[in-house]
């Protein structure tokens, strides 16, 4: 008999691995350093193991750690301040972050990651300006974090007599800058901390660049071997620059100049036609969709229906607090599914299942991390979740002669559920506390740097400045 470090037992396993979501009634799962070293029944795990911590899992639900395949942590502090407006980005979001400073990003960030966290994320698909210095915060909390450093064209700010729908003015030199702070985070950060952090190439997207810079940072990914995370098709402003610069939408475009392949995770799909869809997706690339965001902020249910017909390479994200407001994947679960069965007219569309997969295996998959993670396998990374069957909002727990459990995750699980995170072996949240920084004090801190900004940003004139006038906010 071996000992190893942890054991949980006498749970509800559900593996992700096979056809199906793999459940194990009365299961268990052995964790040795960094590493699932067992997934079986409960008796056949106690059996061949011992262990230095046992956690009692009865009538609790283990699963992996979820994936939040894109986000922006560093908008955390712009979070509520732009919804409920039409040009989200150029009316609500640009006004503000003219003002945002690399410490404001890194305080907001960390509350942001926070609050993932502790709903079960455990892989952050951070996409982001001023990643050099967020990273600091996953590699503090000891998040698993996928993440790139935003590049783009575009000047810090824009001429004041600029109107929305005007081509914006890419200046090569910012792109240059902003790429090598991508190739820093590389150098400096992709495999550290024990391969809990990866990096990759981030174009922000094709209007904001040009095709020149687009395809330097194709070579280099070939050279360095990594996906590209990018936008396509992010909303009707990404397809009017398009038509304007280059005469052509923006899948077209991407597939003209050979973008399109098994190395793009092409985030969004907002203005994708269902063509456009399958041919992104016949192409062999990812797609990350992030319902709550597209539908707060362009009232549009991106075509995944069309791009699941060809290929499972979907995962799930949450985007950005100032858009989706919340970074919450069983949030996306419930929105992503009821959004599509509205839009397809049909309640069997986008099943509970589905959804589980689109947050874990599929996710890992989709992002480039399938053979690590995003299934309960021995050999896989520990990154484990354990969430309380005994929570109202899991109320109440059948296992025959229909298990309820999966629907319930999915449509009515907020996240509060979470009880421990496991990531890379260590437990990060134990009992629902943080055990890696001190979370009340991140707030206090990232609170005064919202002040902060608040003082700064005085006078702006944005549309939910006439919101507030009329007593609305």
């Amino acid at each position: 008999m071996s000992t190893i470090e942890l054991i949980i037992d006498n749970a509800t396993v559900i593996t992700m691995e096979g056809e199906g979501l793999g459940i194990i009634e009365n299961g268990a799962v052995g964790v040795d350093g960094n590493r699932i070293v067992a997934v079986a029944q409960s008796e056949v795990v106690r059996r061949d193991y011992t262990a230095h911590r046992t956690i009692d899992a009865s009538h609790k639900v283990v699963m992996p750690g979820l994936i939040d395949a894109h986000m922006h942590s560093g908008l955390g502090i712009l979070r509520g301040i732009a919804q409920d407006t039409d040009n989200w980005m150029e009316k609500g979001l640009w006004p503000f972050m003219q003002f945002l400073t690399p410490e404001q990003r890194k305080a907001g960030s960390l509350v942001n990651i926070i609050e993932g966290l502790k709903a079960g994320t455990t892989t952050f698909g951070d996409y982001d300006s001023g990643m050099n210095t967020i990273v600091q915060n996953h590699i503090a909390l000891g998040t698993r974090a996928h993440v790139c450093d935003m590049i783009n064209e575009m000047p810090e700010r824009m001429s004041d007599s600029r109107q929305v729908g005007d081509l914006y003015p890419l200046d090569p030199t910012v792109g240059e800058k902003k790429l090598q702070d991508n190739l820093t985070l590389i150098e400096n950060y992709h495999g550290s901390e024990n391969g809990r952090i990866t990096c990759l190439f981030g174009p922000q997207g094709p209007d904001m660049m040009s095709k020149e810079l687009l395809l330097e940072v194709q070579n280099l990914a070939k050279k360095f071997d990594t996906p590209i995370h990018m936008h396509v098709a992010q909303g009707d402003r990404e397809i009017d620059q398009m038509v304007k610069r280059h005469g052509k939408r923006s899948i077209p475009y991407l597939e003209e100049i050979g973008y399109l392949d098994e190395r793009l995770m092409a985030v969004h799909l907002t203005e994708a036609t269902p063509e456009e869809a399958k041919t992104v997706a016949r192409s062999g690339a990812a797609m990350l969709l992030c319902s709550g965001s597209i539908g707060i902020i362009d009232g549009i249910v991106p075509p995944a229906a069309e791009f699941l017909e060809t290929s499972n390479r979907l995962a799930l994200g949450s985007d950005q607090a100032p858009g989706n407001n919340c970074n919450n994947m069983f949030n996306e679960m419930k929105f992503t599914s009821i959004l599509n069965k509205c839009r397809n007219g049909d309640p069997r569309a986008f099943p509970a299942w589905q959804m589980l997969k689109s947050v874990t295996i599929n996710a890992a998959q989709a992002i480039g991390l399938g053979e690590d993670i995003g299934s309960l396998k021995p050999g896989k990374k520990a990154d484990v979740i354990i969430l309380d069957l005994d929570s109202p909002a899991m109320f109440p727990t059948i296992q025959a002669p229909i298990r309820n459990i999966v629907p319930n995750l999915v449509y009515s699980a907020n996240g509060s559920e979470v009880e421990t995170v496991i990531i890379d072996g260590q437990v990060v949240v134990d009992e629902k506390i943080v055990q890696t920084v001190d979370e009340q004090q991140a707030v206090v801190d990232g609170q005064e740097h919202a002040n902060d900004l608040a003082s700064q940003v005085r006078g702006v004139d944005t549309p939910l400045t006439k919101m507030m006038t009329d007593g609305l906010l």
